[in-house]
């Protein structure tokens, strides 16, 4: 459980510390913040949430046990269990703990829990996402001050998606080798919302998803939320081989694969034109749907990568979903699915069923990117400041981390993918937990690859050149017990 409370006691005040924290859990759970069977956190994790003493919460914690509102299990922690009358309703409070543990969808790992939310100040060394002073904060003012101009849209769009954005995205991708008419291509908020509506929408709960090993999918709960098995295969010769999913095929068949062939999460691998064009033909002979994930495409640094599997595709296996998130604002929270129209008027459908569409002024954003140029001036910069971080990481690692681990040299996208020595003895999930007390916030490899405790996803995009310093003399004194 999550344990920042966004409060700290009022050390100025003439109440003593205690009650102010005896009165602030009470108010927590008379709200219904903390509902009865909730487990609460840690004393340890309690005391440093609010900055006080662990002698201060043991005697709140005991204060609220005594007047009936907790209660601690030997082994189980300490839950809420609000049986005094002051703070019962005349009927009893719904077991919210239950609904939350029987819900739909998996809860994420404790670990992604903690990366998703990290507290302020810790060099985030594993971040997929570009830096804030990468994110064209002037550029983005002015773009609105112009839209002000013009009637602003404030209505739904059309299932698809906002007409014009389709138009222009038509265009640029046409330019990529994507042969698309706005009337094949869907408008997300982002890539994980297209995965969602694929397994809401053309899968069968049961069914068997191909994808690389390690993957980005699996520190995603999409596809297992709604009952799919995941069959990972390994990555190969810069990428995933069509061999090996010829070979899968033959020994049980799978429903969809998922592919991340450009600049991989988290191995920064690209797959070569021979291996794409290899790939799509075994999929078209067993008939095995393809969703080609390409955000990183656009981040190359030395050299444009091969074209996408979705520029070979003339029978309508490959869906093809891209992003501005990785490349220009998360924040906008504009992506797209190229297929089939039949397909994608499918995943319209439930898009519409669950959020009524994208936001509109995101979409008429997008727009003025793509169409005014903007966008391809802007992917310009991102590469050279990318480029030069990336050569930052590269020698910090070659500095402090030589015979310590290895790492490949990614062609593009953020990631570095490190493996550590086999002398050295540790483990990631250990150098998770040391690492984040230390103020360093890693991403290991078992996000990626269940069985993988000796890998790390590293990312130069996020931190800054001080951070990824300190970043890296952390790891290293980890690495070598100090």
């Amino acid at each position: 459980m999550h344990s920042d409370l966004h409060w700290k006691p009022d050390r100025a005040s003439p109440v003593p510390i205690v009650r102010q924290v005896v009165d602030r859990l009470k108010e927590k759970i008379a709200r219904g913040e903390w509902t009865v069977g909730m487990k609460i956190p840690s004393q340890r994790a309690l005391a440093a949430a609010l900055g006080v003493n662990r002698s201060t919460i043991v005697e709140a914690v005991d204060e609220l046990a005594s007047l009936g509102l907790l209660e601690g299990n030997r082994g189980g922690g300490t839950r809420v269990v609000n049986t005094t009358w002051g703070m019962l309703t005349a009927s009893a409070p719904p077991k919210w703990n239950e609904y939350v543990a029987s819900g739909l969808y998996e809860s994420n790992l404790h670990v992604v829990q903690r990366i998703n939310q990290p507290p302020p100040g810790l060099v985030r060394l594993g971040s997929g996402e570009l830096a804030p002073t990468l994110l064209p904060q002037e550029q983005t003012r002015r773009l609105f001050e112009r839209l002000a101009e013009r009637p602003v849209p404030l209505g739904y769009e059309e299932p698809l998606g906002n007409a014009y954005l389709r138009e222009k995205l038509s265009e640029w991708l046409n330019v990529r080798g994507v042969a698309a008419s706005p009337s094949s291509i869907l408008i997300v908020s982002g890539a994980i919302q297209a995965l969602q509506l694929i397994s809401l929408s053309l899968l069968r709960k049961g069914d068997a998803v191909l994808t690389e090993s390690p993957s980005y999918l699996y520190s995603l709960q999409v596809f297992q939320s709604a009952g799919m098995r995941l069959r990972g295969l390994p990555i190969e010769q810069g990428g995933l081989q069509a061999e090996s999913v010829a070979a899968s095929q033959r020994q049980q068949k799978a429903a969809l694969l998922y592919t991340n062939p450009t600049f991989h999460n988290p191995t920064g691998a690209t797959l070569d034109a021979r291996g794409r064009e290899a790939l799509l033909r075994v999929c078209e002979r067993e008939r095995l749907p393809v969703i080609e994930d390409d955000v990183y495409r656009e981040l190359w640094l030395d050299a444009p990568p091969p074209p996408p599997i979705k520029s070979m595709d003339r029978q309508g296996t490959v869906l093809y979903l891209g992003s501005l998130s990785k490349t220009l604002s998360p924040g906008l929270r504009i992506g797209w699915v190229v297929g089939p129209e039949s397909v994608v008027g499918r995943l319209a459908d439930v898009k519409m069923q669950t959020d009524y569409g994208a936001s509109s002024l995101s979409q008429w954003a997008a727009a003025e990117w793509l169409g005014s140029g903007l966008y391809d001036e802007r992917l310009a910069i991102v590469r050279g400041e990318l480029r030069g971080r990336r050569e930052e990481m590269l020698s910090l690692l070659r500095k402090h981390l030589s015979g310590l681990a290895s790492w490949n040299v990614p062609d593009g996208g953020f990631y570095i993918w490190l493996t550590l020595a086999p002398d050295v003895a540790v483990d990631a999930g250990r150098l998770f937990d040391e690492a984040l007390r230390r103020g360093v916030l890693l991403n290991p490899g078992f996000l990626y690859d269940r069985g993988d405790v000796r890998s790390l996803r590293l990312s130069y995009a996020y931190a800054s050149t001080e951070e990824l310093d300190r970043g890296v003399r952390v790891l290293k004194q980890l690495l070598l017990g100090r």
